[in-house]
């Protein structure tokens, strides 16, 4: 699983949005820039900040809002037919906020972690890994820390799981329905992966920045209603899809990999249990 894309992602995401006082600060706020600038500053293991964190999160957030989606797809499925679109939703929905709710305690600390080369000396927190991090946010901040942003990170899982399961779904049974590909072909999840990965990528990205942005924060996060209107301030509305490109870069791949993965492991298993 690739990390230095989710590395960039918060830096651009965390960065303020002020004119540049010269040209490198400009530089440094593209993603090409930010990683040059990474890999200078913090050498080729600073594109691996919260390594540890991130596998955490998988295990955690991915884990959750996977089973519990293909566990309620299939109770809700009959003989004939599968869920509607609009309870597919409804379903990813589900998943999705158990999933956040879940992985909120490894998110945390991956953002952190991330960002923690971008802080000053004296604020940095310097997590040796996963398991350090945990125990010294429970033992310095207590176990609130472990939650702290998980409602936009709860929203953004809910519209993560949404726009990527249910439109995947979503758009494999109208590539099917409407083109030459048919079903349990390569090419038809292949294409479906990459569509619903575009989707989740752009549904995602302003609550992304939102969480990311309260999870990093060393004081107190400010109210969320403040928070948007001084990040709107700011910068305008070119905040809302800050860290696109390194956000899609890692979840493109990430989704077509899952999605032929998980049609490959379900085909097999039904083999096995001489299903269908």
């Amino acid at each position: 699983m690739a990390d230095w894309d989710a590395a960039v992602k918060v830096r651009l995401q965390t960065a303020a949005s002020t004119a540049p006082k010269t040209i490198g600060d400009a530089a440094k706020k593209s993603m090409s820039g930010t990683f040059v600038h990474i890999l200078r500053s913090d050498g080729f293991l600073g594109l691996y900040s919260g390594l540890s964190a991130s596998l955490l999160r998988q295990l955690t957030y991915s884990t959750t809002r996977f089973g519990v989606y293909e566990e309620l797809k299939e109770k809700f499925s009959t003989a004939r037919d599968g869920p509607s679109f609009p309870a597919l939703i409804a379903i990813a929905s589900a998943s999705g906020l158990m999933g956040g709710v879940a992985g909120n305690p490894a998110d945390v600390l991956n953002v952190r972690m991330q960002h923690d080369a971008a802080l000053p000396p004296s604020q940095q927190r310097r997590y040796r890994h996963a398991a350090d991090g945990l125990v010294r946010m429970l033992r310095e901040e207590g176990w609130r820390s472990l939650f702290r942003g998980v409602w936009p990170n709860s929203v953004r899982a809910v519209l993560m799981t949404a726009s990527q399961l249910a439109s995947y779904d979503g758009f494999k049974r109208t590539l099917v329905a409407r083109t030459p590909l048919k079903q349990g072909d390569l090419t038809t999840h292949f294409s479906a992966s990459v569509l619903a990965g575009f989707v989740a990528t752009t549904i995602c990205s302003p609550v992304d920045v939102i969480k990311t942005r309260l999870m990093s924060a060393r004081s107190s996060p400010e109210p969320l209603s403040r928070l948007l209107l001084s990040i709107c301030r700011a910068e305008g509305l070119s905040w809302v899809f800050k860290g696109w490109v390194p956000s899609f870069v890692r979840l493109g791949p990430h989704t077509i990999a899952t999605f032929l993965f998980l049609e490959q492991h379900k085909k097999i298993f039904r083999q096995l249990k001489n299903i269908d």
